[in-house]
Protein backbone atom coordinates (compact mmCIF):
# COMPACT_ATOMS: atom_id res chain seq x y z
CA UNK A 1 0.00 0.00 0.00
CA UNK A 2 1.61 3.69 -0.80
CA UNK A 3 1.60 6.30 1.69
CA UNK A 4 0.97 9.58 0.19
CA UNK A 5 2.78 12.71 2.46
CA UNK A 6 1.07 15.82 1.24
CA UNK A 7 0.15 19.14 3.32
CA UNK A 8 0.90 16.81 6.35
CA UNK A 9 -1.79 14.73 4.72
CA UNK A 10 -1.28 10.73 5.27
CA UNK A 11 -3.30 8.73 3.06
CA UNK A 12 -3.45 5.33 2.41
CA UNK A 13 -4.72 4.03 -0.52
CA UNK A 14 -7.44 1.22 -0.18
CA UNK A 15 -8.94 0.88 -3.77
CA UNK A 16 -12.54 -0.36 -5.05
CA UNK A 17 -13.87 -1.86 -8.00
CA UNK A 18 -16.74 0.71 -7.38
CA UNK A 19 -16.06 3.61 -9.95
CA UNK A 20 -16.13 5.24 -12.84
CA UNK A 21 -13.46 6.13 -15.20
CA UNK A 22 -12.86 9.61 -16.28
CA UNK A 23 -15.65 12.38 -15.23
CA UNK A 24 -17.17 12.92 -18.48
CA UNK A 25 -15.31 16.17 -19.22
CA UNK A 26 -16.55 17.68 -15.63
CA UNK A 27 -13.49 18.91 -13.37
CA UNK A 28 -14.71 19.03 -9.60
CA UNK A 29 -15.93 21.94 -7.86
CA UNK A 30 -17.60 20.94 -4.83
CA UNK A 31 -16.84 18.55 -1.69
CA UNK A 32 -19.84 16.25 -0.20
CA UNK A 33 -19.11 15.28 3.19
CA UNK A 34 -21.05 12.22 4.46
CA UNK A 35 -21.30 9.50 7.59
CA UNK A 36 -20.95 5.94 7.07
CA UNK A 37 -23.52 5.14 9.53
CA UNK A 38 -21.47 2.04 10.07
CA UNK A 39 -17.88 1.70 11.61
CA UNK A 40 -14.61 -0.27 10.44
CA UNK A 41 -14.35 -2.46 9.31
CA UNK A 42 -17.76 -3.05 8.37
CA UNK A 43 -18.17 0.42 6.48
CA UNK A 44 -14.70 -0.08 4.38
CA UNK A 45 -15.41 -3.76 3.03
CA UNK A 46 -19.12 -2.21 2.34
CA UNK A 47 -17.82 0.40 0.17
CA UNK A 48 -15.74 -2.28 -1.75
CA UNK A 49 -17.99 -4.78 -2.06
CA UNK A 50 -19.14 -4.88 -6.02
CA UNK A 51 -22.74 -5.71 -5.16
CA UNK A 52 -23.25 -2.45 -2.89
CA UNK A 53 -22.53 -0.13 -5.68
CA UNK A 54 -21.76 2.72 -3.69
CA UNK A 55 -18.02 4.23 -3.15
CA UNK A 56 -16.37 7.18 -1.76
CA UNK A 57 -13.00 9.21 -3.00
CA UNK A 58 -11.86 9.60 0.72
CA UNK A 59 -12.98 7.53 3.93
CA UNK A 60 -11.82 9.14 7.49
CA UNK A 61 -11.75 6.46 9.97
CA UNK A 62 -12.55 7.58 14.36
CA UNK A 63 -9.07 7.41 14.44
CA UNK A 64 -7.72 9.68 11.87
CA UNK A 65 -6.30 7.53 9.06
CA UNK A 66 -7.60 8.82 5.80
CA UNK A 67 -8.21 5.84 3.25
CA UNK A 68 -7.97 7.22 -0.79
CA UNK A 69 -10.82 4.69 -2.59
CA UNK A 70 -10.90 6.17 -5.67
CA UNK A 71 -9.03 8.74 -7.58
CA UNK A 72 -9.76 12.49 -7.75
CA UNK A 73 -9.96 12.12 -11.50
CA UNK A 74 -12.38 8.77 -11.38
CA UNK A 75 -16.02 9.27 -10.89
CA UNK A 76 -16.84 7.58 -7.28
CA UNK A 77 -20.56 6.81 -6.67
CA UNK A 78 -21.52 8.39 -4.06
CA UNK A 79 -24.05 11.35 -5.02
CA UNK A 80 -25.92 10.35 -7.80
CA UNK A 81 -29.20 9.69 -6.39
CA UNK A 82 -30.68 12.88 -6.73
CA UNK A 83 -33.83 13.90 -4.35
CA UNK A 84 -35.51 17.18 -3.79
CA UNK A 85 -31.93 19.09 -3.70
CA UNK A 86 -31.43 22.09 -1.89
CA UNK A 87 -28.08 23.05 -3.68
CA UNK A 88 -27.41 25.56 -6.35
CA UNK A 89 -24.79 24.39 -8.14
CA UNK A 90 -26.53 21.02 -9.11
CA UNK A 91 -27.32 21.62 -12.88
CA UNK A 92 -29.35 18.56 -13.52
CA UNK A 93 -26.43 16.23 -14.48
CA UNK A 94 -25.41 13.46 -12.11
CA UNK A 95 -23.41 14.93 -8.97
CA UNK A 96 -21.18 12.45 -9.21
CA UNK A 97 -18.85 14.04 -12.22
CA UNK A 98 -17.97 16.69 -10.41
CA UNK A 99 -17.94 16.53 -6.66
CA UNK A 100 -15.68 14.71 -4.40
CA UNK A 101 -17.08 13.01 -1.85
CA UNK A 102 -15.65 12.33 2.22
CA UNK A 103 -16.66 9.79 4.02
CA UNK A 104 -16.80 10.07 7.95
CA UNK A 105 -16.34 7.01 9.81
CA UNK A 106 -19.56 7.37 12.55
CA UNK A 107 -22.97 6.28 13.25
CA UNK A 108 -26.02 8.10 13.14
CA UNK A 109 -25.81 11.26 15.77
CA UNK A 110 -22.61 11.01 16.52
CA UNK A 111 -19.72 13.97 16.46
CA UNK A 112 -16.50 13.55 14.99
CA UNK A 113 -13.53 12.18 17.27
CA UNK A 114 -10.59 15.11 17.10
CA UNK A 115 -8.05 12.95 15.38
CA UNK A 116 -10.94 12.81 12.89
CA UNK A 117 -12.01 16.39 12.32
CA UNK A 118 -8.31 17.07 12.36
CA UNK A 119 -7.85 14.73 9.56
CA UNK A 120 -10.95 15.73 7.80
CA UNK A 121 -9.57 19.41 8.34
CA UNK A 122 -5.98 18.49 6.35
CA UNK A 123 -7.79 16.59 3.50
CA UNK A 124 -10.65 19.66 2.64
CA UNK A 125 -7.51 22.53 2.52
CA UNK A 126 -5.18 19.46 0.43
CA UNK A 127 -8.42 19.31 -2.03
CA UNK A 128 -9.41 23.10 -1.41
CA UNK A 129 -5.86 23.82 -2.49
CA UNK A 130 -5.49 21.21 -5.32
CA UNK A 131 -9.06 22.09 -7.16
CA UNK A 132 -9.16 26.06 -6.58
CA UNK A 133 -12.66 25.17 -4.38
CA UNK A 134 -13.97 28.08 -2.97
CA UNK A 135 -14.39 28.06 0.83
CA UNK A 136 -18.40 28.76 1.37
CA UNK A 137 -21.96 26.78 1.55
CA UNK A 138 -22.08 26.11 -1.35
CA UNK A 139 -18.64 24.63 -2.36
CA UNK A 140 -18.42 21.98 0.66
CA UNK A 141 -21.43 20.88 1.20
CA UNK A 142 -23.31 17.70 2.87
CA UNK A 143 -25.16 14.74 1.29
CA UNK A 144 -28.18 16.00 2.75
CA UNK A 145 -27.86 18.98 0.36
CA UNK A 146 -28.77 16.31 -2.57
CA UNK A 147 -31.25 14.25 -1.61
CA UNK A 148 -33.02 15.89 1.80
CA UNK A 149 -35.37 13.31 2.14
CA UNK A 150 -33.81 9.55 2.33
CA UNK A 151 -30.09 11.70 3.31
CA UNK A 152 -31.78 14.02 5.58
CA UNK A 153 -29.00 13.15 8.91
CA UNK A 154 -25.77 12.84 6.33
CA UNK A 155 -23.46 13.72 7.44
CA UNK A 156 -25.74 14.63 10.72
CA UNK A 157 -26.83 17.65 12.99
CA UNK A 158 -23.27 17.69 14.74
CA UNK A 159 -21.12 17.72 11.72
CA UNK A 160 -18.55 20.67 12.56
CA UNK A 161 -19.64 23.19 9.87
CA UNK A 162 -18.69 26.37 11.57
CA UNK A 163 -15.60 25.23 12.96
CA UNK A 164 -14.64 23.56 10.00
CA UNK A 165 -15.32 26.77 7.64
CA UNK A 166 -13.70 28.88 10.50
CA UNK A 167 -10.34 27.00 10.17
CA UNK A 168 -10.75 26.97 6.60
CA UNK A 169 -10.94 30.32 6.02
CA UNK A 170 -8.65 31.03 9.33
CA UNK A 171 -10.61 32.63 11.40
CA UNK A 172 -10.85 32.76 15.17
CA UNK A 173 -13.11 30.04 16.07
CA UNK A 174 -13.99 31.20 19.46
CA UNK A 175 -15.26 34.20 18.55
CA UNK A 176 -15.97 33.59 14.66
CA UNK A 177 -14.81 37.34 14.34
CA UNK A 178 -12.75 38.36 11.52
CA UNK A 179 -9.44 40.05 12.17
CA UNK A 180 -9.70 43.79 13.26
CA UNK A 181 -9.90 46.51 10.54
CA UNK A 182 -6.47 48.07 11.61
CA UNK A 183 -4.31 44.82 11.18
CA UNK A 184 -6.53 43.95 7.77
CA UNK A 185 -5.30 47.84 6.67
CA UNK A 186 -1.65 47.53 8.15
CA UNK A 187 -1.33 43.72 6.13
CA UNK A 188 -2.83 45.99 2.91
CA UNK A 189 -0.32 48.82 3.30
CA UNK A 190 2.49 45.95 3.44
CA UNK A 191 1.70 43.79 0.56
CA UNK A 192 1.26 47.43 -1.51
CA UNK A 193 4.72 48.20 -0.30
CA UNK A 194 5.86 45.12 -1.56
CA UNK A 195 6.77 43.69 2.15
CA UNK A 196 4.65 40.64 2.03
CA UNK A 197 2.32 38.57 -0.14
CA UNK A 198 -1.81 37.69 -0.69
CA UNK A 199 -0.44 34.14 1.36
CA UNK A 200 0.04 36.13 4.57
CA UNK A 201 -2.54 36.85 7.12
CA UNK A 202 -2.91 38.96 10.01
CA UNK A 203 -3.03 36.49 12.84
CA UNK A 204 -0.28 34.40 11.39
CA UNK A 205 2.35 34.19 13.66
CA UNK A 206 5.89 35.63 12.77
CA UNK A 207 9.00 33.13 12.73
CA UNK A 208 12.14 34.87 12.61
CA UNK A 209 12.77 34.30 8.74
CA UNK A 210 9.50 36.36 8.24
CA UNK A 211 10.61 39.26 10.10
CA UNK A 212 13.88 39.34 7.83
CA UNK A 213 12.47 39.04 4.95
CA UNK A 214 10.39 41.74 5.44
CA UNK A 215 13.23 43.50 7.03
CA UNK A 216 15.31 42.76 4.03
CA UNK A 217 12.44 43.78 1.76
CA UNK A 218 12.13 46.91 3.36
CA UNK A 219 16.06 47.50 3.10
CA UNK A 220 16.09 46.80 -0.65
CA UNK A 221 13.33 49.50 -1.33
CA UNK A 222 15.54 52.32 1.04
CA UNK A 223 18.44 51.39 -1.33
CA UNK A 224 16.41 51.69 -4.58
Amino acid sequence: MSMIQELNCKIEWKGTANFSAGRRGRKPIAIVNHITAGLLPGALSWLQNPASRVSTHFLISRQGQIFQLVKEEDTAWANGIVNQPNWVLYDGSNPNFYTLSIEHEALAGDSLSEEQYQASLCLHRLLVSRFHIAVDEEHIIGHYRIDSINRSNCPGSRFPWKRLFSDLKGEKEETGEMPEKWKTELMKEAKNLGLITDQHKPDDPAPKWFVLAVALNLLKQKNN
